[in-house]
């Protein structure tokens, strides 16, 4: 009997319950002025959200001393603000830390599961340059994309700006934070869920990529 993607993942879920074993996802971002930094935090509650999965939140310039941590890990998230329509010059410079610590040694991300996430001051804010670019990243890095799997939202008379995936977009999670408002206050409720959602959906596609390998496993020769 064939076992759907939902309750493989339970199976899982329970196994890794039953062994005391848990499941890294890595979120590395950076945060000008907090308001990715948020972002970044609702993510994790998503990870946390999955039994059988924990979360390491690291700042770009934490993790460019934590890579045995990063190596580790089933899958990692990569979040940044978007500045003059690209990445952060801090997230910029743990990008270009991985080819000589991670590419070079044998590409040790090769098959991890990867996502994005971002926010700007303006709705758009060329926000979409900066997920193609993080995905670009991580496809250098041999990694699995996992999209945002949310349609896009606030798009007709019946939208709201409290719907999830209000700003619409496919690729990962984005935010717009209002330039006069500071990181108690925005991002709004609406991207925080969204980002949150983000983590959920990762955390269960590297459960689901976990027991995938478990099955593809060869058995032990018989003696």
């Amino acid at each position: 009997m064939m076992m759907d993607n939902g309750n493989a993942t339970a199976g899982l879920q329970t196994k890794l319950a039953n062994d005391r074993q848990l499941i890294d996802v890595a979120i590395v971002f950076d945060s000008g002025y907090g308001h990715t930094e948020r972002q970044a935090a609702a993510v994790r509650q998503g990870i946390e959200d999955v039994d059988g999965a924990r979360a390491l939140l690291l700042t770009a310039d934490e993790a460019s001393t934590r890579w045995n941590e990063l190596n580790a890990a089933s899958a990692i998230i990569f979040g940044t603000p978007t500045y003059v329509g690209a990445a952060s010059a801090a997230f910029k410079t743990f990008q270009e830390a991985s080819s000589q610590e991670i590419m070079s040694k044998g590409y040790l991300w090769r098959d991890k599961i990867a996502a994005g996430f971002t926010n700007s001051g303006s709705r758009s804010g060329d926000k979409l340059a900066v997920l193609i670019q993080l995905a670009l990243f991580a496809a250098q890095h041999g990694m699995h994309w996992v999209s945002l799997d949310l349609p896009p939202a606030n798009c007709s008379s019946q939208g709201s700006e409290d719907d999830l995936n209000r700003l619409g977009f496919w690729l990962g999670a984005a935010a717009q934070s209002n330039t006069d408002e500071g990181p108690q206050t925005a991002p709004p409720a609406a991207d925080l869920a969204t980002a949150r959602h983000l983590g959920r959906r990762v955390a269960k596609t590297a459960l689901q990529f976990a027991a995938g390998r478990v099955q593809a496993r060869p058995e032990p020769a018989l003696t």
